[in-house]
């Protein structure tokens, strides 16, 4: 298991081929060296694509606002979300949970009732003028409010007020939690909002699956895709004994290359895909589908079309049994804290901005103090910057969860991923230990906390 060596690796590696041409969102001090190369399709005037730091290329309006879906899920006891053509989320405020998914009934009254926002003041529509014309996949579809919104592929477009600055995907992720056998965790994260972005440029044999670590090529049938370090540009040299262990991935015969794939041939008519001019395998002996167990072998890498921003300085990694999680300097496991409520309009939870009642009742019962000693923030330097804005520093009040101002009396001055805080476990003792995961409602996964794992061979929690 070789995170840091192999990040470092890819990054050089991808630096020497060069980037790809598309807008990236600035960041205050390095780039990533390769950025996700995306399908370019017509789109309405106003709106424009940006590579996240994260998410890859992602849809946004003039001012560089990411754009948000909102699918409709079947829940534990009813679907939430939204069908093609049908936006639902409205002006409409909700003082109770609905019973969707929760274990409790509907008719229960939220916290911070009063403070309550609409589900439009958080995720505001991108409203249509009243002459806009659809374009290609681009629609317009009727609000119940009689105003007119933009959609793509049939779903309702719509900002999120936690993005502040072109490229923030803050609101909504496609790195989804998932269950304990790796699918999709469902009615068990709720309805969640997701960005929406081009398509990836790549052939049909491939996709993309996001994992902490970066934007992970698999095969359609979901198999890792690898590189060998032996292998020349447009050149494999892996053959006999290797291909039967690292079986090439054949392009049909006739195929042209596109973008930053080509093609290498093995053997007269037998051609093999290349990804930026590097041949690409699978692992025969992979165990499960993704893997990152092939990356193991000396010389093999798994291929990522665009790298995750490097943990901030101070932050290591520790190796497992199972597998690799993200630690504190001294090896404590970071945790991220999930949460979705039960209402309606299905809002997120897992905020400073939003009530801290689910994480308060989850770390410590409704005791702040105790969720102290459960679950203490990671306590970021006085000075500690970030060189990334997926990561980042923030001043917390512990008694109210919320955000303080500098020199507040009491404020904690800590770190957080995708602007929101991480944790330590207080029953963790010594480096790569995992007390705490899955500690909450299904698994940590709707309301509580998952290790930040960048591996795990057994549990399938490397998401």
């Amino acid at each position: 298991m070789r995170y840091l060596k192999s990040l470092v690796s890819a990054v050089a590696i991808a630096a020497s081929i060069g980037a790809a041409a598309v807008v990236q969102a600035d960041t205050k001090t390095t780039k990533q060296a390769l950025t996700e190369d995306y399908v370019r399709e017509d789109m309405p005037a106003g709106f424009q694509v940006v590579v996240a730091e994260f998410e890859g290329p992602v849809f946004a309006d003039a001012k560089g606002k990411t754009l948000y879906n909102w699918p409709l899920r079947d829940l534990r006891n009813g679907p939430a979300g939204e069908q093609k053509g049908k936006p639902t989320c409205t002006d409409t405020k909700y003082t109770t949970n609905a019973g969707l998914m929760s274990p409790y009934p509907g008719g229960m009254t939220l916290p911070e009732v009063e403070t309550r926002p609409t589900c439009v003041q958080l995720w505001p529509p991108a409203y249509a003028a009243a002459d806009a014309k659809p374009v290609g996949k681009w629609t317009i579809v009727d609000r119940t409010d009689g105003k007119k919104q933009w959609a793509y592929e049939g779903l309702a477009l719509y900002t999120s007020v936690l993005d502040k600055q072109i490229g923030d995907v803050v609101g909504g992720s496609s790195l989804s939690p998932r269950g304990p056998d790796g699918g999709l965790a469902g009615d068990a994260e709720g309805a969640m909002r997701e960005p929406v972005g081009p398509p990836t440029a790549m052939p049909k044999q491939f996709r993309i699956r996001p994992f902490h670590r970066g934007r992970l090529l698999t095969t359609v049938e979901g198999r890792s895709v690898y590189q060998w370090d032996k292998d020349a540009d447009g050149n494999s040299n892996c053959t006999n004994a290797c291909a039967r262990e690292w079986a090439p991935i054949l392009a049909p015969d006739r195929v042209q290359p596109q973008g930053e794939w080509s093609t290498v041939e093995r053997s007269p008519g037998v051609k093999q895909w290349a990804f930026r001019k590097r041949p690409v395998y699978t692992h025969v002996l992979d165990e499960k589908t993704p893997s990152q167990q092939g990356g193991d072998v000396p010389g093999w890498h798994n291929v990522y079309t665009q790298l995750a921003p490097n943990p901030p300085k101070g932050f290591t990694v520790q190796d497992m049994v199972s597998g690799q999680v993200l630690a504190d300097a001294q090896g404590r496991t970071i945790y991220i804290y999930n949460c979705n409520d039960d209402a309606p309009d299905q809002q997120s939870c897992n905020h400073p901005a939003a009530p801290q009642a689910y994480r308060f009742m989850i770390c410590g019962k409704g005791d702040w103090q105790r969720c102290l000693q459960q679950f203490p923030y990671v306590i970021a330097a006085k000075d500690a910057k970030s060189d990334s804005r997926i990561w980042s520093v923030m001043d917390i009040d512990p008694k109210t969860g919320k955000r303080a101002q500098p020199g507040d009396a009491g404020a904690l001055h800590v770190w957080a991923y995708r602007d929101r805080p991480v944790y330590l476990c207080g029953r963790d003792k010594k480096p790569g230990d995992v007390e705490c995961d899955a500690w909450g409602e299904f698994s940590g996964i709707r309301n509580g906390y998952k290790a930040f794992w960048l591996r795990d061979d057994f549990g399938r929690n490397s998401i």
